[in-house]
């Protein structure tokens, strides 16, 4: 029976990722309104919905040392709506990756020639990671801060040699793992309003 549902979850991750690989992408500037000012740098989109019981702060970062962000969260409009679920972060060909948390690896291999490791972790949160070269395997506890194997270059859309694409889900809604690692959502500068 175990056997049956490790399959089974192997099956879900692997046509979720193939489905993800193939939903367009939409842009990555968003629109200002006007009067307004965004701070810099840029921070990850804020999305209440899908971030509904992230914690900031549960998560480390994959990568060390901290790494730039190729790539911000863009939660689709719809479950199979364009946008991007998950971020990317600047990395180097071979550079190690770690679990973001204590957790079992649910998965750990290729799905459309990349790599790929997934981990489920307390309360219905799941990370994953790729392309990685894995080093553990399907079943493996993994503990926050342990090795799950090595970034491989050529990440599509990726502006550097390689990145790591990095992606949260709590239960079925897709979150912004940045908001787990405590970075603050994007800034809004507003106008004064003019009181004569």
């Amino acid at each position: 029976m175990l056997r049956r549902a490790a399959a089974r979850t192997r099956l879900v991750v692997a046509v979720a990722f193939l489905l993800l690989a193939v939903v367009p992408s939409v842009g990555a500037g968003q629109a200002v309104a006007a009067g307004q000012a965004v701070a810099e740098p840029p921070a990850p989109s804020a999305s209440p919905a899908p971030n509904v019981g992230a914690q900031a702060g549960r998560l480390a970062w994959p990568l060390t040392p901290r790494p730039n962000v190729a790539r911000f969260f863009e939660p689709p409009a719809t479950v199979y709506g364009p946008g991007h679920r998950g971020v990317d972060l600047e990395a180097a060909a071979g550079q190690d990756v770690f679990a973001a948390d204590m957790g079992v690896v649910i998965f750990a291999g290729q799905v459309g020639g990349r790599g790929v490791v997934a981990v489920d972790h307390d309360g219905g949160l799941r990370t994953t990671y790729l392309p990685i070269a894995p080093t553990v395997a399907t079943g493996d506890q993994v503990y926050r801060g342990q090795k799950l194997g090595t970034v491989v270059a050529g990440h599509p859309g990726c502006p550097t040699a390689a990145c790591l694409h990095w992606g949260a889900r709590k239960g079925e809604e897709y979150i912004d793992p940045l908001a787990l690692v405590g970075v603050p959502g994007r800034v809004r500068l507003k106008p004064w309003a003019d009181s004569r």
